[in-house]
This record gives C-alpha cells, sequence and structure tokens, in this order.
C-alpha cells in the first residue's frame, strides 16, 4: 500500500535568496520523501516585512518570517513552537551555530518560533574594479565614506524600513540601544547625532535611493558604473557570486565610526516557521528540520541562491570561495549586529517610524521635532496588547 499523499504550501519573498534556495529544498525533500508535494509561493520584500503573518498562516502550511514577528506570533499562537516538535540535540546545534543572536531573534516567551535559515546585517559593499580604476582605497571609517560619497560614488539604501535600520545601527554604535526606555527611543543627544550623520551622507549621495532598498541598491551598483561603495545595507551574497550579476559586488565589515569603533548594525535574516493550523505538522517539520540542518545549509540551500543561517555554513571553504569570501568578511557584522526590539506592538512602530527619518535626510529640518515623532509612535507601540 502506498503512503498517503502529502501537500505543503508555503510563501516566502520575492528574490533569489529567498526563493530559488527554498524551491530547490523543496525539491530535494519530495525526492527523498516521494509521497510529498511542497510549493512555493513569493511576496515583494516590503508585503514580507509588513504583512501580518497571522493572516498568511491561515493559507499556508510553511512561512518564512522576519524575526520581528517573534512576539506577536507568541502571543497569538499563529505559528509552532519549534522547541516542542524537534529533538532536544538538534536545537542545541542549532544555537551553538548561531550567526550573531539569528537563533535567538525567533526565540520568545520560552519557545522557538521558527528556525534561522538566513542571516543578514547591514554590511558594506564595493566594486573593486571601479576603485581600482579610479585608484581609491577601501574606506576605513565614516570621514573616509563621506569623502567618497563627495565624488558621487557611494549609494545606500533610503526606503522608510532601511532609514529606520540605519538610524538604529547609529544610535547604537554611539554607545546607546533603542527602545529601552519606556518615554523615548533614544537620549535627544545621540538621536541628535545619529540623524545629523545619516543627512550629512545623504546630501551627498543620488537622491534616487529614497527610493531603493537594498536590492535595488546592489543592482544600480552592478548594472551600472556609476557607483563603487555602499556603506551599509542587508548584504545579499547573490551579488558576489560569479554570473549572478553584470559586475561582481565584493562585501565588507563595516567602517569605523566617528571613533567609536565599526558599525553595530541591525540584524536581520530569516526564519522558517510551521503554520499552527497545517494538517501535516509531522511532514512539515520534517521539512523544517531537513533545511535547517548543516548539511543542506552549505550545499543545496547555498548552492541555490540562499544566505544561510547555519554558522558552519559561514565559516566553510565551499561557501567563500564560491562568494568571494561574503561570509568570512562580514561574518563579525552579523557577530555584533544589535537585535531589534520583538515587543507585540514593536511592528507598529517599525512600520511608521522610518518615515519620518527618510524625510528629515531628504529635506533637513528640526532634529528635535523628528524625535519628537518617533516618541509618540513608540509610546502608542507599548500600549498595543
Amino acid at each position: 500500500m502506498s503512503a498517503k499523499s502529502i501537500l505543503l504550501k508555503g510563501i516566502t519573498w520575492n528574490h533569489s535568496r529567498g526563493f530559488t534556495s527554498m524551491v530547490a529544498t523543496a525539491q530535494r525533500f519530495s525526492e527523498l520523501h516521494p509521497n510529498v508535494t511542497i510549493t512555493w509561493e513569493k511576496r515583494s520584500l516590503q508585503a514580507f516585512a509588513d504583512e501580518p503573518i497571522n493572516e498568511l498562516a491561515k493559507r499556508y502550511d510553511l512561512l518564512v518570517i522576519d524575526h520581528p514577528w517573534a512576539g506577536f506570533a507568541a502571543k497569538h499562537n499563529i505559528i509552532l513552537p519549534l522547541n516542542k516538535h524537534l529533538s532536544k540535540a538538534f536545537m542545541q546545534d542549532l544555537e551553538s551555530n548561531t550567526v550573531g543572536r539569528s537563533h535567538e531573534s525567533y526565540s520568545s516567551n520560552g519557545h522557538q518560533w521558527a528556525l534561522a535559515i538566513d542571516a543578514a546585517t547591514p554590511v558594506a559593499a564595493s566594486r573593486p574594479d571601479i576603485l581600482q580604476e579610479k585608484k581609491l582605497a577601501l574606506p576605513k571609517t565614516y570621514d573616509d565614506v563621506l569623502a567618497l560619497a563627495k565624488q558621487g560614488l557611494v549609494l545606500m539604501p533610503g526606503i522608510p524600513q532601511d532609514t529606520l535600520m540605519n538610524f538604529y545601527m547609529m544610535c547604537c554604535t554611539l554607545g546607546e540601544d533603542v527602545c529601552l526606555h519606556p518615554d523615548y527611543v533614544v537620549t535627544q543627544e545621540i538621536g541628535i547625532q545619529a540623524l545629523k550623520m545619516l543627512r550629512e551622507l545623504a546630501v551627498e549621495m543620488d537622491p534616487q535611493m529614497f527610493n531603493w532598498n537594498p536590492i535595488q541598491v546592489f543592482e544600480a551598483m552592478t548594472q551600472t558604473d556609476n557607483y563603487a561603495y555602499c556603506p551599509w545595507a542587508y548584504g545579499y551574497t547573490n551579488y558576489s557570486r560569479n554570473g549572478y550579476a553584470r559586475k561582481l559586488l565584493h562585501f565588507h565589515d563595516m567602517v569605523d565610526i566617528k571613533g567609536f569603533g565599526k558599525g553595530i548594525s541591525t540584524l536581520g535574516g530569516t526564519g522558517l516557521a510551521v503554520s499552527a493550523s497545517t494538517k501535516e505538522t509531522e511532514t512539515a517539520i520534517k521539512y523544517v528540520a531537513y533545511v535547517g540542518s548543516e548539511t543542506c545549509q552549505k550545499t543545496v540551500y547555498f548552492d541555490n541562491g540562499g544566505q544561510p543561517g547555519h554558522r558552519k555554513a559561514w565559516t566553510d571553504k565551499h561557501t567563500n570561495r564560491i562568494s568571494a569570501d561574503f561570509f568570512k568578511n562580514t561574518l563579525p557584522s552579523l557577530d555584533r549586529a544589535f537585535l531589534r526590539p520583538r515587543y507585540n506592538g514593536h511592528m507598529y512602530f517599525q512600520d511608521r517610524a522610518g518615515a519620518p527619518i527618510r524625510d528629515y535626510m531628504m529635506t533637513g529640518g528640526d532634529e528635535k521635532m523628528v524625535l519628537d515623532k518617533l516618541n509618540t509612535l513608540y509610546k502608542k507601540s507599548l500600549e498595543i496588547e
């Protein structure tokens, strides 16, 4: 008697890093389990960051999620606590082989709500060919970046989501983590300094960047020869691999910021979760364990465009050889990265707080007024049940 046919549906995000990697793992899993078919659908990067997972969990068995949803998921029981379904040894392996705080980022209320299959944080990117042709050195400090920006060669993502993440980065690097006090996001002194430094760079850059996310920045850097350097944008190993884009990018640790040390950027990445509504829990859990395993992360997942979340994939000779040492060069940035707040209402704040920062970076204005707007949004977010 043949095994029952099982169909699982998954939702991920629309980039080779997020989509082809999952399709490849699903195909291989189906080859190993012929009665199982897994289909993956994709949504835009913005929808990935914004769309509430409670709606998606009604329609899909498997979800690739952004870690700030962990608190919301824990409160509302939308996805399964994976530590109740996976072995203690497996979970300990992932915890001990985390990239920065990636594993922890999907933990809330004592449970693990997703596996960190993908690790990312803003890092620096360069076009080594342009720098070499113009006899320019790779920037080492904020002032070096500013000098290069004055030549029109620097770009950074400027959509609201990324301006907020870069504001967090500046504050953390200057010595103060955000959203720790119940009355304000950050002290005025640090907040004003962070805003001024972001605007100081932005006014030297192509204003198109205010409509660009990291993917669009990297496309502009590789499809044209106008830009040689990006000081901070969520890294994408795809652009460091031969044949993916017109020109190759190299990725680096971030520069020293005003003597405060190298930038402490804001952790990103994605996690693989299982809907609490799935009717095929056992199979879904088996697939999640397969994707999160060291072997899959270093091979099938990476080889098909993925950016692994398992540390041994970051230190692996194969992955680094293929990606111009993307993983080895940027791992220090991941290990320093700030884990942004994950309280239940933080997504309300995250969805709205980038716009006033972006407006200020574009047109200038009163930094205290910007901080007042952020504080109002922040206090409202703390009241969300």
